[in-house]
């Protein structure tokens, strides 16, 4: 490890701390005393301001945490950083999707022009590419902000037909296959659901409803309405190509698993969920093979013969 490295690694470590001894030092660093003494005086230079205390319980005493230079970052983790930023841009719509622009810019103010040129050398060498969200989704943030201060959302919405759910408690924000979704439960039916957020027309905080369940309550809720909800059983057959696509493109609702070493997809869907199910199966091809429910190789074969039917 690079000094400079190790120094920077040295301010995390001592981030919470009020007080160390050397040895704290050389054994999370795996140093000498004398490069441990060395790099506390290059610590004391950075900014930590620090002193020493004699006696049986003595050390080095840190005399504020507000004082602790910010961590520095090398050029690969600077490199990253803005990797990152730009593979984020793929998804077009996100809950900071302004707050991107603003770090480039921060970032570019930091770092030397050479480095700047390196960077964007390298990025054209690399690219993230991902699903782009199906529509555009204008309350991510408003979404997230309400799970972070514990609020209550009221929203309209219209994936079947135009609904107001008016008490909704958010537990979690997702982004699948291009698709945001959230999930909460609907405290005056008590019925836990996950949401379309691209299907909200409209989303207020009702300030009038008040908070019932703690974030491990309604993790509770959430693994009891995965576990009776989907109360259909089914197995299915894959070939090697089709383990590649369920990895690349799976739900909550499924799980691989390999049964006398052949692989399967397992789990269970709603009623509700059927034709979703058939759908999804169809776009595996001839990679899956339906084991059972017969009720859903029956419905896999009718959409098989629909689609040649527009051959014919």
């Amino acid at each position: 490890m690079k000094k400079a490295e190790r120094l920077n690694m040295e301010l995390i470590f001592l981030r919470d701390k009020t007080t160390f001894h050397l040895k704290d030092l050389m054994n999370e660093f795996n140093i000498s005393k004398s490069t441990a003494i060395r790099d506390i005086k290059d610590l004391e230079s950075m900014g930590l301001a620090l002193y020493v205390e004699s006696g049986r319980f003595g050390g080095y005493k840190i005399l504020t945490q507000n004082l602790l230079t910010p961590v520095y970052f090398n050029d690969n983790e600077i490199l990253a950083i803005f990797y990152a930023l730009k593979s984020m841009n793929a998804l077009t719509t996100t809950p900071f999707e302004k707050t991107y622009t603003q770090i480039n810019e921060k970032l570019y103010a930091t770092i030397s022009d050479h480095l700047m040129k390196d960077i964007s050398q390298t990025l054209n060498y690399i690219h993230y590419h991902s699903v782009s969200p199906v529509k555009h989704t204008p309350y991510l943030s408003s979404i997230l902000n309400a799970i972070k201060n514990n609020q209550i959302i009221s929203i309209t919405y219209s994936q079947y037909e135009r609904e107001l759910y008016d008490s909704i408690q958010v537990y979690e924000l997702f982004y699948r296959s291009g698709i945001w979704f959230f999930s909460g439960i609907n405290l005056n039916t008590q019925a836990w659901g996950i949401f379309r957020s691209d299907y909200i027309d409209d989303l207020q905080i009702n300030d009038n409803a008040e908070i019932k369940y703690t974030r491990q309550q309604l993790s509770k809720f959430e693994e009891h309405y995965e576990s009776e909800y989907h109360d259909i059983a089914f197995k299915c057959e894959l070939t090697a190509f089709g383990v590649e696509l369920f990895l690349k493109k799976s739900y909550p609702n499924m799980t691989l698993e390999y049964i006398d070493n052949k692989p399967y997809i397992v789990g269970g869907y709603n009623q509700s969920e059927f034709q979703y199910m058939i759908d999804y199966l169809i776009s595996l091809g001839e990679n899956v093979k339906i084991i059972y429910p017969n009720k859903l190789i029956n419905g896999y074969l009718n959409k098989v013969r629909s689609l040649i039917n527009k051959y014919e």
